[in-house]
């Protein structure tokens, strides 16, 4: 196996290494989500849950309250549009801006991902980070083999 070098770079390449991590949870996730039956993107979960905690939201609030790019947020708003999970509407007080919301359909997925597989997500992250302790990059280390022993959608909640 050859050496990796994101890792031996230590603070070098902190962030190739967060992103690594990043996707492999991502990963990981959309599995769990998968295994449920659900059509959505792991990815896109953040936005409907920002919009089910926060309410209608312009398009670049959202962002914001996301902490992400508003083209990749646009992106995703069209695709859960036309998914019937998100309504894009003009803003009563300006007809430039976009009002997001979400649909019925969109509150039953939620209410669903909130009962049955952010729980399992939440369970198994904490279970993958549960002795972390000690400096950075020994616990970026750790997550890292814990995901390799053990990817999320393989963790069971514990009781």
């Amino acid at each position: 196996m050859a050496e990796d070098v994101v890792r031996a770079f230590g603070f070098l390449s902190l962030g190739t290494r967060m992103k690594r991590i990043g996707e492999r949870l991502q990963a990981d996730t959309q599995k769990i989500i998968d295994q449920m039956g659900v059509e959505i993107a792991a990815s896109q979960y953040p936005l409907l849950a920002a919009v089910d905690r926060l309410g209608p939201l312009a398009i670049g609030d959202l962002a914001d309250a996301m902490g992400v790019s508003q083209p990749g947020v646009t992106r995703s708003i069209a695709q859960l549009v036309d998914l019937g999970v998100l309504r894009a509407e003009p803003a009563p007080d300006d007809q430039r801006r976009k009002l997001v919301s979400l649909t019925a359909q969109g509150q039953r997925l939620v209410d669903e991902a909130k009962e049955a597989i952010w729980p399992r997500i939440e369970a198994a992250v904490a279970d993958l980070c549960g002795k972390l302790d000690g400096p950075l990059l020994d616990q970026l280390a750790a997550i890292e083999d814990g995901l390799t022993a053990l990817p999320l959608n393989r963790r069971e909640p514990k009781p």
